[in-house]
C-alpha cells in the first residue's frame, strides 16, 4: 500500500485515478471545492484537502498534514485557447499558474521528504500538447511545454536521491474539461480516462529501479 496525492482530484482523470487507486492504497485528493471533494472521497473512500496549487504556503502546510506521501500526481489543469490576442488576461495567469507553476509548488513540496526516504514517484500529468504546437493553443501549449521541460531536468536531479519522475502526456481525454468553458467539442476520438488510469497505475507498480521517463497516450483516431 502506497500514501498518494493526486492533485485536481474533484473530477475528470483525477477523479478517475482516486477510483481506480483508492482500491489498494491510501489516496488523498487536493482541488479548490471542497464539496466536490466531499463527495468524491465518499464516494471512492479517500481523504481529501481543500488546496490551491498555486500557493506554495497552503501546499506545503498541507503536505506535512498528509505525512509520508510515497506518490505524487500532478493532474490539476487548466484550458484555454483561441488566438493570443483574445485570450482574457487573467485567464491567461490562471491557467500559467495551476499548469505550471502548481506542478512546481508540489514537487518542490514534497521531494525533502522523498530525499530522506531515499524513494519517492512524481507523475506529472502534461499532455500531447507538452510536445507539439498548435495554432489557438499558444498559452496552453506554452504551460505544457514548460512542464516537459521541468520534468526532464527534475529527472536528472533527483535520481541521484532515489526519486523517478515520469511525464505522461494523454491526448484528448473524455472529461467535462470543455463543457465547463461553454466550448462545444466532438469527444468520440478522446481517449477514456479509466485507459489513462490503468497507464498510471503500471507506473506506479514498477520497481524502484525502473523509471519511465515519458509515456503518451491517445485514442488511435485521434
Amino acid at each position: 500500500m502506497k500514501n498518494i496525492v493526486i492533485t485536481g482530484g474533484s473530477d475528470g482523470l483525477g477523479k478517475t485515478l482516486a477510483e481506480n487507486l483508492s482500491k489498494d492504497n491510501k489516496v488523498t485528493i487536493l482541488a479548490t471545492n471542497e464539496a466536490k471533494l466531499k463527495d468524491v472521497a465518499s464516494e471512492v473512500g479517500c481523504d481529501y484537502y481543500v488546496c490551491d496549487v498555486t500557493d506554495y504556503t497552503s501546499v506545503k502546510i498541507i503536505t506535512e498534514k498528509i505525512g509520508k506521501i510515497d506518490v505524487l500526481i500532478n493532474c490539476a489543469g487548466l484550458w484555454i485557447q483561441e488566438e493570443l490576442d483574445a485570450n482574457d488576461i487573467d485567464r491567461i495567469e490562471a491557467v500559467v499558474k495551476v499548469n505550471l507553476l502548481g506542478v512546481i509548488n508540489c514537487s518542490k513540496a514534497v521531494i525533502p521528504e522523498m530525499k530522506k526516504n531515499g524513494d519517492g514517484l512524481i507523475i506529472n500529468i502534461n499532455s500531447q500538447a507538452g510536445i507539439n504546437h498548435k495554432a489557438e493553443r499558444v498559452v496552453y501549449n506554452a504551460t505544457k511545454w514548460g512542464v516537459t521541460g521541468f520534468t526532464k531536468s527534475l529527472q536528472d536531479e533527483l535520481a541521484k536521491y532515489g526519486i523517478r519522475v515520469t511525464d505522461v502526456m494523454p491526448g484528448m481525454m473524455k472529461t467535462d474539461m470543455f463543457k465547463k468553458l461553454n466550448i462545444e467539442k466532438n469527444m468520440a476520438n478522446g481517449v477514456d480516462t479509466k485507459e489513462v488510469a490503468r497507464l498510471i497505475r503500471f507506473i506506479i507498480d514498477t520497481p524502484a529501479d525502473v523509471m519511465i521517463p515519458e509515456v503518451g497516450i491517445k485514442n488511435i483516431n485521434n
